[in-house]
């Protein structure tokens, strides 16, 4: 019990990275959306994105973790490097916060009465290709999240365990809600409160990061 306490604010720092870099919306996030405002195949690609998101991290902690033991220089310069991206990704959200947007999910059928049907295959083959061949999800996932858990050392995999388990949040909430809430999402003032909560998590953390180089 004591030692789930203990990890209890690493596996929380995880999960709250992960979730900020995932939040701000992308490729990835849009094509989550993009079915769940048709209606199509949700779950499934719901599922492929939190399995995709959940190797990659995986990949990052683990593999990122063994570096650390190299030196403090390189430890240095990898959390050093995070902290950077982290600032300029926190930038790019507020800059979308001061000069809000919606998404425009689908325009090559906004003048269609009804979107084409996707089958599994198709659905599966999109999310897979949404999760592995965009970089700004391996730099999210295996780079960023990797080189954040260099800060918590022998906790590297329980920060690891936080991040894979904001992405599963992450996902699942985005699913439901754009399949709930069909359109209503689409909304200027919750991209706006979206983008606010992203910056200032990511700056949060990019400060901690810092912190841990003293």
């Amino acid at each position: 019990m004591s030692f789930a306490l203990a990890s209890f604010p690493t596996f929380t720092a995880g999960m709250v990275l992960s979730m900020s870099l995932i939040m701000a919306i992308g490729p990835q996030n849009a094509h989550v959306l993009r079915m769940g405002l048709q209606r199509q195949h949700v779950g499934l690609t719901v599922v492929v994105c939190m399995l995709s998101d959940m190797v990659l991290i995986g990949i990052g902690v683990l593999g990122l973790s063994q570096l650390g033991g190299l030196s403090d220089k390189l430890m240095g310069a990898l959390v050093g490097a995070g902290a950077l991206f982290l600032t300029v990704y926190g930038w790019k959200a507020f800059h979308r916060f001061l000069h809000p947007q919606v998404l425009n999910l689908d325009p090559a059928t906004a003048e269609a009465t009804s979107p084409p049907t996707t089958s599994r295959r198709q659905a599966v083959l999109a999310a897979l290709a949404f999760s592995w061949l965009n970089p700004h999800a391996w730099l999210d996932t295996a780079v960023l999240i990797g080189t954040a858990s260099l800060a918590y050392g022998a906790s590297a995999n329980v920060f690891g365990m936080g991040a894979a388990t904001g992405s599963v949040v992450w996902f699942a909430a985005l699913g439901l809600a754009a399949f709930w809430l069909g359109r209503r999402l689409n909304s200027l003032h919750l991209w706006r409160a979206l983008d606010g909560a992203v910056a200032l998590m990511m700056w949060g953390t990019a400060a901690f990061l810092l912190k841990s180089l003293f």
